[in-house]
């Protein structure tokens, strides 16, 4: 992990006017970035840093794809902070004295692909936000410059002589559920003894795009990180995969715990094109990983089948959430993701296809229950879907996958958040609630909580938490009805075929009610 810290780094940007002086505000602004090339000294980092100091902000509505250093004022100053550890050891840097040099803005490049992409999902009637944190009221803050991204030059000190070019890999060997490292410095150029470079971890949560263009990762980043560099590893060694451009995602002022990044091969093809690299600092840095990364606890599944259970897109007039497969027939959800309705589209995704049946809700539980469980029957069976494991146990602490449409819809499919079962809550010594560290977002209700492991289903997916009165989502504190609790039921329902063995859920005990309080329309939370 040591060369991935020493990859990143953290560049500042500042305009001096041309009046300046001793009490005039100079105000910087800054972000993560990445070192491609250590000899010729070339960073990459966001583009969004540098939108304040464009000439002609009207250029960039026109299809651009590269913007020239004479776009800009010419009074933009920008330096990088970085820590390098080089071979020759009169160059060692110490850590707590972290080098700085000032850089040269070569130009700024548009990544068309992730921008494509950003713009099939991310729709403005959604109310989505993207935040970093450090950027003043005067940078325009919108989708056109999530997708840029500039490419700086420091210069080399002649007693380095390192030759080292950072590896990285295409984007198109991504699959869901794979581990990523996340590296940036959270807010940016504050502190940097204590915040530069800093590592996080996660997994792929989503796709999308040609060639992975865009990437969501639950890996938790801070303002600051944008233009960070996020890693896979296979062979004890780290490799480039994308940058970092939205540390923070919103929707509907609900916070997602998701973070976006930008494929770092599609980010170098357009650099390419616009003659802004050497297609030989491609070809040095560019490793093929022969096949593809999955999870690694993936091995043994049968080719072309899912690792987790079979997760559904349930939509109920305007409403949607999701839906857990148990078998060909059936499915679970949630009551408030039925909404009153007695018939639904079901929606499956068979890798690039998405298959619509109708589905008609056999039980929903009582308002008054305090499990909030729906089961829904399939009017055409689904002949590819795999058979649902149940857990018999739980251990609080282990790792678990949250599987879901939240966030996306069914844009991309469903996403994987990766956390721990952060606790089992049990009445009489059997298990009535779990939570997970998970990210949980709208939509993902009636999701699978997963075992890390082995891929066996612990849990429907019930709520996220939110503080109505500091109108703040939680998505990392979230409730799942444990599979004990229902598997009982499933299986007599099996057996005699209908559906009132499931009322038993509606006169649940006072202290079970209890524990599942916070569901209450007079909760706090």
């Amino acid at each position: 992990m040591k060369n991935v810290e020493e990859t990143c780094c953290v560049v500042t940007v500042s305009e001096k006017p041309l009046n300046f002086t001793s009490g005039s505000q100079n105000k910087e602004m800054s972000c993560s970035g990445v070192f491609l090339n250590y000899q010729s000294g070339i960073v990459v980092c966001s583009g969004i840093l540098f939108s304040r100091f464009i000439n002609d902000r009207q250029s960039t509505k026109k299809d651009a794809k590269v913007l020239h250093p004479e776009s800009f004022t010419e009074e933009i100053k920008v330096h990088v902070d970085n820590i390098h550890l080089c071979v020759n050891q009169s160059c060692v840097t110490d850590r707590r004295n972290t080098s700085r040099q000032e850089a040269e803005l070569l130009m700024m490049i548009n990544c068309v692909e992730f921008q494509d992409a950003f713009h099939k999902i991310f729709k403005g009637a959604d109310n989505w936000g993207f935040y970093g944190g450090t950027l003043d009221t005067e940078v325009l803050e919108d989708s056109r410059f999530l997708s840029w991204f500039a490419l700086l030059k420091v210069p080399t000190p002649s007693i380095c002589t390192c030759k080292e070019t950072i590896p990285w890999v295409k984007s198109g060997i991504l699959k869901k559920g794979c581990h990523v490292i996340a590296c940036g410095s959270p807010f940016g150029g504050l502190c940097p003894d204590l915040f530069m470079n800093t590592i996080s971890k996660g997994i792929v949560s989503n796709v999308a795009g040609d060639e992975n263009a865009l990437i969501l990762t639950d890996a938790r980043c801070l303002p600051g990180t944008e233009g960070g560099g996020v890693f896979v590893s296979k062979g004890g060694r780290s490799y480039l995969v994308g940058f970092i451009v939205s540390p923070l995602c919103w929707k509907s002022d609900e916070w997602i715990g998701l973070t976006l990044v930008c494929s770092v091969h599609l980010i170098l093809k357009n650099m390419l094109q616009a003659g802004a690299i050497q297609e030989s600092l491609i070809e040095k840095s560019s490793h093929l990983i022969t096949g593809s990364l999955q999870a690694p606890l993936t091995a043994n599944q049968k080719p072309g089948s899912e690792f987790y259970p079979g997760v559904v897109l349930i939509e109920s007039g305007l409403l949607w959430g999701s839906g857990v497969l148990i078998n060909q027939n059936l499915v679970l959800t949630c009551r408030h993701v039925v909404n009153e309705k007695s018939v639904l589209t079901v929606r499956v995704n068979f890798g690039e296809r998405c298959h619509a049946v109708s589905g008609k809700v056999l039980y929903s539980s009582a308002p008054s229950s305090p499990y909030d469980i729906a089961v829904v029957e399939l009017q055409e069976p689904l002949a590819d879907s795999v058979k649902t494991q149940f857990t018999t146990f739980f251990h609080s602490g282990e790792d678990v996958l949250v599987v879901g449409y939240g966030a996306l819809g069914s844009s991309c499919g469903p996403s994987l958040t990766s956390g721990i079962l952060s606790r089992v809550i049990t009445h009489q010594s059997r298990p009535v609630m779990l939570q997970t560290t998970c990210a949980v977002q709208s939509g993902a209700s009636g999701g699978a909580v997963v075992r890390s492991a082995t891929g066996e289903l612990l849990g429907i997916v019930s709520s996220n938490t939110r503080d109505f009165a500091a109108k703040v989502t939680y998505p990392h504190l979230n409730f799942s009805i444990p599979v004990t609790v229902l598997e009982p039921l499933l299986k007599r329902f099996a057996e005699m075929g209908d559906a009132a063995v499931f009322k038993v859920l509606d006169s649940a005990e006072d202290d079970v009610k209890k524990i599942w309080r916070l569901q209450s329309l007079q909760s706090k939370l």
